[in-house]
C-alpha cells in the first residue's frame, strides 16, 4: 500500500514516518518543504509547498496513495500564534483545503487529519470531551490557529458525508520529543523549558564553548541570533539575558513566562504516532462517527502537570542548580488543558510513555543533535 505523510520533518510526521517504517511499510512517501528531510532508506521524499493547491495536486496526481496523513502545519507556541496571526490561519487553512480535497478528488482510501486540543474553548469543562467543541469562545492567543484546525474538522466530516469518504481526525495534546523544535521564540513551553535550562546550567559552569555551540547549531530567536559576536562573552551573555538566562552575583536565574500556575497535558510524539498508525489500521469513519459526530478523538495521556512543577521536573533532570522566576507581564494561556481521552481508550489505545522518562530522553536527543532549525516560525512539513 502506498502511504503519503503530509509534514514529514515535523515532529509528528517524522514519528509517524519512524513508526510506518518499524512496522514494515516499504511504500512510504513523505513531503518536506524548509527542512532538510530525514535519512531513511525506505522512504521517498517529495518537496512540495502544501499551500499551492496546484502543486498539492500535482503530488496527489503523480503519487495516487491509498493512505494519507495529514501532519503538515505551521505551528508554535503562545509568541509564534499571537505575533503571526494571518499566517498561521492562511498557511493552516490552505494545507488542509488542498490536501483534503485531494484526497477525495484523487480517491485515497482513508486519511487521517491532524488537529490540536486547542480547538476546545478557553474555558471548557475538564477534562474536555468531544462533544465541547463550539460550546465557547477560544483562546484568543492562538485563535487564528485553533479556527483552522476547527475547519479542517468540518472538512473531514462533510467530504465523509457528502462524498462518502473515509476520512477521520485526531485532536492531540500538547506535544513534545526528540525531534521538537527548540527556538525559544516559536516552541512550544516544554522544549523551552529544555533549552532554557540547559543554557542555564551550561552558564552556571561557566561553559562558554558549550554555549557557543549551542547557539551556533539552535537558533534562539527574537531577532538574538544576528546579535551575537562568538568572540565576544560579554555579548553572548546578554543575548542570553534577552532569551530569560542571566547571571545575578554567584547565582544564575531562569525567567518563565506567566505565574506557573496553569495546567497542562503532555503527550510524547512517539506514542501519538503509534495512535495515529493505530487508528489508520482499526477505526474507520463509519466506527469514528459512532464516537463523534465530527468524526474526531481525543490523544492524550489523562493526566496533567502545573507548569511549576513541570519547570522543576525539568530543572532536575537537566541538574540545574540556580533559582527560577516568573516574569507576570507575560500571558498564561488557557488555565487548563486536559484532554478526556475515554473514547480513544474503549478503542484499545493508551498513551505508554511516562512524562519523567520521555523528557529524559528529549534531553539526551537534544545535547547529541540539537534542535530544529528554524529562525522564524515552525512549519512542521
Amino acid at each position: 500500500m502506498k502511504l503519503l505523510v503530509c509534514g514529514g520533518t515535523g515532529l509528528v510526521g517524522g514519528a509517524i514516518i519512524r513508526k510506518l517504517v518499524e512496522k514494515g511499510c516499504t511504500d512510504v512517501h513523505a513531503t518536506y518543504f524548509s527542512k532538510q528531510p530525514l535519512n531513511l532508506r525506505s522512504v521517498t521524499w517529495h518537496k512540495v509547498d502544501l499551500r499551492r493547491q496546484q502543486d498539492t495536486q500535482e503530488l496527489f496526481e503523480k503519487l495516487r496513495p491509498k493512505h494519507v496523513y495529514l501532519a503538515a502545519a505551521r505551528v508554535g507556541g503562545i509568541l509564534a500564534n499571537n505575533t503571526y496571526k494571518a499566517q498561521f490561519i492562511y498557511d493552516n487553512l490552505a494545507i488542509a483545503l488542498n490536501i483534503i480535497e485531494c484526497a477525495w478528488r484523487f480517491k485515497v482510501d482513508k486519511l487521517l487529519n491532524l488537529g490540536s486540543s486547542c480547538i476546545y474553548p478557553k474555558h471548557a469543562p475538564q477534562p474536555m470531551k468531544e462533544e465541547y467543541l463550539l460550546t465557547g469562545s477560544l483562546e484568543p492567543t492562538n485563535e487564528p490557529y485553533a479556527i483552522a484546525k476547527i475547519s479542517a474538522i468540518k472538512l473531514v466530516r462533510y467530504y465523509n458525508e457528502q462524498y462518502g469518504t473515509n476520512f477521520i481526525s485526531v485532536m492531540p495534546t500538547n506535544l513534545y520529543g526528540p525531534n521538537d523544535n527548540f527556538n525559544l521564540e516559536t516552541s512550544h513551553v516544554l522544549a523551552a523549558l529544555i533549552r532554557k535550562f540547559y543554557l542555564a546550567k551550561l552558564l552556571e559552569q561557566g561553559n562558554m564553548d558549550g554555549i557557543k555551540k549551542d547557539l551556533k547549531r539552535t537558533p534562539v530567536g527574537f531577532g538574538l541570533d544576528r546579535q551575537i559576536n562568538y568572540d565576544d562573552e560579554n555579548c553572548i551573555i546578554s543575548v542570553l539575558e534577552k532569551a530569560g538566562i542571566k547571571r545575578s552575583k554567584d547565582r544564575v536565574i531562569v525567567t518563565l513566562w506567566g505565574s506557573g500556575e496553569v495546567y497542562r497535558e503532555f503527550l510524547y510524539s512517539e506514542d501519538l504516532a503509534d495512535a495515529c498508525v493505530y487508528l489508520m489500521e482499526k477505526v474507520d469513519a463509519d466506527d469514528m462517527k459512532k464516537l463523534s459526530s465530527d468524526y474526531f478523538v481525543n490523544v492524550g495521556t489523562g493526566k496533567d502537570i502545573k507548569i511549576n512543577d513541570l519547570a522543576k521536573m525539568i530543572k532536575e533532570i537537566v541538574g540545574f542548580e540556580g533559582e527560577i522566576e516568573h516574569d507576570l507581564t507575560k500571558p498564561d494561556g488557557t488555565p487548563r488543558k486536559l484532554l478526556d481521552v475515554s473514547k480513544i481508550n474503549a478503542v484499545g489505545w493508551r498513551a505508554r510513555t511516562d512524562l519523567y522518562e520521555g523528557i529524559e530522553t528529549v534531553y539526551r536527543t537534544y545535547r547529541q543533535v540539537g534542535g530544529v532549525h528554524n529562525t522564524r516560525e515552525s512549519f512542521t512539513d
